[in-house]
């Protein structure tokens, strides 16, 4: 009988795009292939589980690092920037991930009807649930009917083990967060055009002050900086997998003046964005999409 591994391994082999990453018919849910270390990879992805199948990845988030290696999971429950690097990746064993964004509401669904935060060892579960989402994807027309409630029963696995009580607090989440979620919505779809603090505050029912204030605390980063860093990494994407030049990666992510682009680009990314996109194609090497951890 296949196994997950297995499954990924064919889905990727059958459908990666340039960076690596293969998306599905089901929303949400990506699986992601390198078959060498990377470089590091700045990214703010969406909470998220991620499922190292083989190879292993160095995470940074905050101050704190950590290895991911074959059978452990990486949950990120807020929108927050994370710097990683694929470690150990080759031709005969590549990288192999399955990623799924997760849902808050699926969380609080599932609380209020009875089920609990636990800490055992689901991961057994886990996997079964995301083989069989997998298997789903070869019968495109059952994906309608069927993968929601194959991602609940994969929510519910998660709220029962070792993540139980990060979950749990992801699902019910305060006031504020909930209203922030709208406005960081907001700024990953509409990043490229100039988003004031008033009209975000505006849209998570916050004072200019008081959202300023609990967006920095839920991501790390200003509004202002949350928005450029997306920028950034959009750009880096665009100048790397679809070959646009830095000048038309900066006007299409919103930036009105080159000089200011590549001095930001630097900063980020450790080299100017000409020279960044050069080595990034001398190597042509599949990498994580910015939506990635």
């Amino acid at each position: 009988m296949e196994t997950l591994l297995q499954a990924v391994q064919r889905h990727t082999e059958a459908h990666s795009q340039a960076d690596g990453v293969a998306a599905s018919a089901i929303p949400g849910l990506t699986t992601v292939r390198a078959t060498m270390p990377s470089e590091l990879l700045h990214a703010i992805p969406r909470p998220l589980l991620c499922l190292v199948l083989q190879g292993s990845k160095h995470v940074v988030i905050g101050q704190q690092g950590t290895l991911y290696q074959a059978g452990d999971s990486l949950l990120i429950t807020a929108d927050v920037p994370t710097v990683s690097q694929i470690t150990r990746a080759s031709q005969a064993a590549p990288y192999l991930a399955l990623v799924l964004e997760l849902d808050a509401a699926i969380f609080a669904a599932l609380a209020g009807e009875g089920a609990q935060p636990g800490s055992s060892e689901t991961d057994a579960e886990l996997a079964d649930s995301a083989l069989r989402l997998m298997r789903l994807l070869d019968r495109p027309a059952s994906v309608p009917l069927l993968h929601a409630q194959l991602v609940r029963e994969l929510h519910y696995w998660l709220l029962l083990g070792r993540h139980g009580a990060a979950v749990s607090r992801f699902g019910v989440q305060a006031g504020a967060t909930r209203q922030l979620a709208r406005a960081i919505a907001l700024v990953r779809t509409e990043f490229a055009r100039t988003l004031p603090v008033d009209e975000l505050a505006s849209v998570a029912a916050m004072s200019a002050s008081s959202f300023h204030h609990h967006f920095r605390k839920l991501t790390s980063l200003s509004p202002l900086q949350f928005q450029k860093r997306l920028r950034l990494i959009e750009a880096r994407r665009l100048m790397r997998f679809e070959q646009a030049s830095a000048s038309s990666a900066a006007f299409a992510v919103g930036y009105e003046s080159v000089p200011q682009f590549t001095r930001d680009y630097a900063r980020l990314f450790g080299a100017p964005p000409v020279r960044d996109a050069r080595a990034a194609r001398q190597q042509a090497q599949p990498h994580i999409d910015h939506h990635q951890v």
